[in-house]
């Protein structure tokens, strides 16, 4: 019988090599070639002669060719079955696994603040009585779907329940107030929403360190800059419309400062503002109160829940604006920072897309 040409290769890697190292493909071939030899009338020694391995294997696949058909020519695969020779049982790794998502390490009486692998070793060691090497404890948690992630702290004061509630009903309601409040406004036939403003307040430092610096490995990077701490304030507002407004300010904000930043606000406005704030105490001072009654008709101000941050739109400003400045030039003097902080503010407000972009986290997307 004339072997296939694409048959040749196998042969020869099957009698110069052992037949259990050959690539899986060219195994299958070998055990086709010795079945085509048995059908064409060779015995079974001289077919195993041919594919280099011994009679016994030979039998064995005509008998599996003949019960399963060709298909069980093609082989097993190698190494160990999913789960198979698993230190921890199915119903184990599922425990350890909701644990993880659902707890912190404290919270389990394990004298960890993270999920680190020596502190799912731990867990493991408690729930099971096994203890895992390092490496087998990282395999159990990529198999889970698992991968080492920078935490986001949350106030333990917070309610879950409050900020719920404000994002399924409080500030849809808002949106929608605003919506009828703005459509009743008419300008050249065009209808003007009243505008919902997100304000918040940051601060900018000298000697704080916002960004990374490459630098050779151990070596850390040096930044030349003046001992003397100063810093330089600032409070702004932004729409889903891309709109901007800032104000700096020196010091600490208090309610007087917040309050000439609303008779700014609402003095270029040409519609009503909803503004919505967080809880600072200034927000609620007598003499913000006072202005806000007696300009009813101009401003209203609306308030998040405590300690729920990440769903203020501004907070994503403040955060490019801090992660901007720390690519600029090392301010020298109060009067250079103040000048670098000015200067990227009334640029942002000139792109207004950017702005809008605040608005696509998953957090803030709501008030998109």
């Amino acid at each position: 019988m004339a072997l296939k040409a694409e048959f040749c290769y196998a042969i020869r890697m099957a009698r110069t090599r052992d037949f259990r190292k050959l690539e899986p493909s060219a195994q299958a071939e070998a055990r086709r070639i010795a079945i085509e030899l048995v059908k064409a009338g060779k015995t079974r020694i001289e077919a195993a002669e041919v594919v280099g391995v011994h009679r016994r294997f030979v039998g064995e696949w005509v008998q599996a060719e003949f019960e399963q058909g060709p298909a069980a020519l093609d082989g097993k695969t190698r190494g160990r079955r999913p789960g198979e020779q698993k230190a921890l049982r199915p119903e184990a790794e599922a425990r350890i696994g909701r644990l993880i998502a659902d707890k912190c390490p404290d919270q389990l009486k394990l004298p960890f603040a993270l999920w680190t692998r020596e502190a799912v070793g731990d867990l493991i060691a408690f729930e099971t009585g096994l203890r895992l090497s390092l490496s087998a404890i990282g395999g159990y948690l990529r198999s889970w779907g698992f991968t080492a992630q920078r935490p986001v702290r949350r106030a333990t004061e917070r309610n879950e329940t409050e900020v719920k509630a404000w994002l399924d009903h409080e500030y849809p309601a808002i949106a929608k107030r605003a919506k009828q409040e703005g459509a009743e406004i008419q300008w050249l036939a065009a209808p003007r929403q009243a505008e919902t403003r997100w304000a918040d307040e940051t601060g900018l430092s000298n000697q704080a360190n916002y960004g990374k610096s490459y630098a050779p490995k151990g070596e850390t990077p040096v930044i030349p800059r003046p001992a003397a701490r100063f810093s330089q304030s600032m409070i702004s507002s932004l729409t889903n419309q891309g709109k901007l407004r800032f104000m700096v300010y020196d010091g600490a904000l208090n309610a007087h400062i917040f309050l000439r930043f609303l008779q700014r606000l609402i003095k270029d406005a040409t519609c009503k503002v909803f503004l919505i704030v967080d809880n600072l105490r200034v927000h609620h001072a007598k003499i913000v109160t006072a202005f806000v009654e007696a300009n009813g008709d101009r401003i209203e101000l609306f308030f998040l829940p405590p300690y729920a941050p990440e769903h203020n739109p501004d907070e994503f400003l403040n955060n490019d604006l801090k992660q901007a400045m720390a690519r600029r030039r090392t301010p020298k003097t109060q009067a250079d920072l103040k000048s670098g902080l000015t200067s990227y503010m009334r640029g942002l407000q000139k792109r207004p897309a950017k702005v809008k972009a605040f608005f696509e986290a998953p957090s803030v997307r709501y008030a998109a």
